[in-house]
């Protein structure tokens, strides 16, 4: 089994969904201040700097991510993060860390393995050491 075939294809889904969300600079944001503490769509909006009604749509986004949940007490909607999600994200991306190097070994050890072969495959002494 490669790496790819342990993320079925629900996981997938949600991932776009995640990172479609995370794309906008603005939702960002409010992720980032539930992470701190749960709050009113009021509050978000005023720390944000942003419109109710565009505050409004980056919550559908995130709560469609699953990245943030929602209780309603009365009249007032507060939104805390959905730490869950955040640990899937976290979980594909540790997957990766097993063949994580620094990015000039990763580069260096596959263009030194490239040119090996290619030497190999034009130069006859090349040939002659592999055997």
């Amino acid at each position: 089994m490669n790496h790819r075939d342990a993320i079925d294809e629900r996981d997938t889904d949600d991932l776009d969904a995640v990172f479609t969300a995370l794309a906008s600079r603005h939702r960002r944001q409010i992720v980032h201040l539930l992470a701190l503490q749960p709050a009113s769509i009021q509050q978000l909006a005023r720390q944000i700097g942003v419109s109710l009604t565009a505050i409004h749509r980056h919550i559908k986004v995130l709560e469609d991510a699953q990245l943030i949940r929602r209780k309603k007490s009365g009249r007032v909607n507060f939104l805390a993060i959905n730490r869950a999600t955040l640990l899937r994200v976290q979980d594909w991306a540790q997957e990766y860390h097993a063949y994580w190097g620094t990015d000039e070994e990763t580069l260096d050890n596959y263009v030194a393995g490239i040119e090996a072969a290619q030497r190999r495959a034009t130069d006859p002494e090349e040939k002659e050491k592999d055997r």
